[in-house]
């Protein structure tokens, strides 16, 4: 791991917390992740279609998380990191709008208004998040989301793969990146606190999604 020699220690420690918390608690532990890559029966069509249609709904609008905690930033370190990661995830935004249409309809499944009932309270927590005056929080919950999208996108690019769709090379900001805003905005206990506590409730978001997901499939199998 890269790490910003510029970075004092203590702030290095917190960003690697945070790296550590994104690893742990992110959609990469997720049985479900596992089961759409590594999945050949005839349900798994399905159930790729289905990851990217609740993907889109989630992430997949304008203007989303990285850009509303851009838009209520104040200028400075955070500011600019968070400028560069919006406009990479637009270039995500875009490929996930390019696999909703390559997939083809939704899948039909049983729940379909719970489903959009637990969508809806996503996308609205999202958006708390993002626009949190606790100083930290919106950041914490955009580092989080740009770390723990790396597995998103492996999911994301087997789905191309499988369509034939052209895959458009990684452009996030790295570790390193993440590590040396971290360590630029975390200058109080309070802000600390405030980043981990947006970092947690991003990852429970997308936990949630995945959460969404596997039960719908298993529904799909039992209808």
């Amino acid at each position: 791991m890269a790490i910003n020699r510029f970075v004092d220690r203590a702030a290095v420690s917190v960003a690697e917390v945070h790296l550590a918390r994104v690893a742990a608690d992110g959609c990469a532990t997720h049985a479900h992740v596992a089961a759409l890559i590594e999945a050949t029966g005839r349900d798994a069509g399905r159930d790729l279609a289905d990851f990217v249609h609740l993907l889109c709904s989630v992430h997949g609008r304008h203007p989303g998380l990285l850009q509303l905690a851009l838009a209520q930033c104040p200028k400075g370190p955070a500011g600019e990191w968070l400028a560069r990661a919006a406009d990479s995830f637009e270039r995500e935004r875009n490929f996930v709008l390019r696999l909703t249409a390559a997939v083809g309809p939704m899948p039909s499944t049983p729940g379909a208004t719970e489903t959009e009932a637990s969508l809806t309270a996503q996308r609205h927590a999202l958006e708390i998040l993002a626009g949190s005056e606790r100083c930290g929080c919106a950041l914490g919950a955009a580092t989080a989301l740009v770390g723990d999208w790396w597995s998103v996108r492996r999911v994301l690019d087997h789905v191309a793969v499988r369509l034939g769709v052209t895959v458009p090379p990684p452009s996030l900001p790295d570790e390193a990146s993440v590590i040396g805003v971290i360590g630029a905005a975390s200058d109080t206990p309070a802000s600390e606190r405030a980043l981990a506590f947006g970092a947690e409730q991003l990852l429970l978001q997308h936990r949630c999604l995945f959460d969404l997901l596997e039960a719908r499939a298993e529904a799909r199998v039992d209808s």
